[in-house]
């Protein structure tokens, strides 16, 4: 299937587009320009993780340590973020995603760093169970504060598609 310019689509945090989705029942709206005009060219697609895997809004917070999910109160989720891990690249792999926008130091979606573990704010090299997943498949994985890394990305893979004959 060859794609027109323009027609690649990004997995997107529900929490991200202003959905109420994050462990505390709020959301993490990003209001920058490219996130707006990428929804008006109908490029993106939402998930939570955390709900696709069955987990409830509002929920207990959870950190990964020892390559496991936990609340503070110790009861393990590990397995909820690894069923919405997998319907996220599902999702990328039915609508043929390459990129994904995340949100930012969540135990699904961080990218880059995550809280330590302890519950005690630090927080640490790592990537959280989703965005892992998808990067393992060869996504490239971005948060908010690299939306314009991510459109330097979107334009290469819209440049390379429209090239091919």
């Amino acid at each position: 299937m060859i794609l027109a310019i323009g027609t690649h689509k990004i997995l997107v945090s529900a929490c991200l587009l202003g959905e109420p989705l994050r462990y505390d029942g709020g959301d993490n709206r990003v209001d920058h320009p490219l996130l707006q005009q990428w929804h008006r060219e109908d490029r993106l697609i939402a998930i939570c993780p955390e709900t696709a895997g069955g987990l409830p809004t509002p929920r207990p917070a959870a950190e990964i340590r020892n390559g496991r999910v936990r609340t503070q109160a110790g009861e393990d989720v590990t397995a909820a973020f690894e069923r919405g891990a997998q319907a996220a690249l599902e999702l990328c792999r039915q609508h043929r995603i390459r990129l994904a926008l995340l949100a930012a130091r969540s135990p699904s979606c961080g990218n880059e760093n995550i809280y330590d573990g302890r519950f005690s704010g630090r927080l640490v090299s790592g990537a959280g169970i989703t965005a892992a997943r998808l990067q393992a498949a060869g996504i490239r994985v971005f948060n908010p504060d690299q939306i314009e890394q991510a459109a330097r990305y979107l334009a290469t893979l819209d440049s390379s598609e429209g090239a091919k004959p």
